[in-house]
């Protein structure tokens, strides 16, 4: 996805793959800023442990409380603090800014690839992890109506649900399937990245036929059983793919300073991810 914008764009930069144990995430954070990397993307679990290692979170780190796209930047001529990319000449004083374009992907996703709004909806969560976390607060900001959250250790939905009801109090917060279907089931969760996976769902619970749309954010596989199911019982059904694209176009943004090439990285995931272009 990345690599294709950067050939779009004409940049003569690249994008790479670096597995980092958690332990030496500070370690690698510093070398990407002494060697004057652009920036980068972080993945579970560095996405809450970055937010202390950085010397500036943008709002929506301190937001939805976890950093995804890290860009390095260094002060110009004049004093002020700017991307690496629009700089003439590499700096020796370099700061992390980390910011988190996760949430913001989420919810174009949902809207283009669902034709769903979250204001007003009830939603059914999957997973309150950091990923569940982001999504659950980011939808009661959206201005969900009510939010039911499921997680196999049940503190940390009551965790997820206290933080909702002191930041978002108008917005009613269930440890709970509904009683009477909901307008969106969202997995959260990593169950369906193997074939041998149970479903992430009660299904004696939550009716899929009651349920409008299911959004899983996996994207590999590209249907998952949930997917399936969901499909089977006349949902409206999308994979994390969308998710996928707009936080990583809105990261290439922040770096490049320049509009992503969106459907060239489309195209690249689609390509990846599918086999061929849809």
């Amino acid at each position: 996805m990345h690599n294709a914008a950067l050939a779009a764009l004409g940049l003569n930069w690249r994008y790479l793959a670096c597995e980092v144990h958690p332990h030496n995430l500070s370690i690698a954070l510093a070398g990407a800023r002494t060697m004057n990397f652009i920036g980068l993307n972080l993945t579970v679990p560095h996405k809450l442990l970055a937010l202390d290692l950085m010397d500036l979170l943008d709002d929506s780190a301190r937001q939805w409380g976890a950093v995804n796209t890290v860009v390095f930047e260094a002060r110009d001529e004049t004093g002020e603090w700017r991307p690496l990319a629009q700089l003439s000449e590499p700096s020796r004083t370099v700061r992390a800014h980390g910011y988190n374009t996760d949430a913001e992907a989420l919810v174009q996703a949902l809207r283009e690839d669902l034709e769903l709004e979250v204001r007003g909806a009830k939603i059914v969560v999957l997973g309150s992890g950091g990923a569940g976390r982001t999504a659950a607060l980011k939808l009661a900001a959206e201005g969900a109506a009510e939010l039911f959250l499921l997680n196999r250790t049940q503190s940390k939905a009551e965790a997820v649900a206290r933080e909702i009801q002191m930041r978002f109090p108008q917005v009613a917060v269930q440890l709970d399937y509904p009683a009477h279907g909901a307008d969106l089931l969202l997995n959260a969760t990593s169950l369906g990245l193997r074939s041998a996976d149970p479903l992430p769902l009660d299904e004696a619970r939550l009716n899929l036929k009651c349920v409008r749309a299911v959004y899983d954010m996996i994207y590999r596989p590209a249907q998952t059983p949930l997917l399936e199911l969901a499909k089977a019982a006349g949902c409206r059904v999308a994979n994390g793919l969308g998710m996928l694209l707009y936080q990583g176009a809105r990261a290439l943004e922040l770096w490049s300073g320049r509009p992503a090439p969106v459907a060239a990285m489309r195209k690249a995931l689609d390509t990846n991810i599918y086999g061929s272009p849809l």
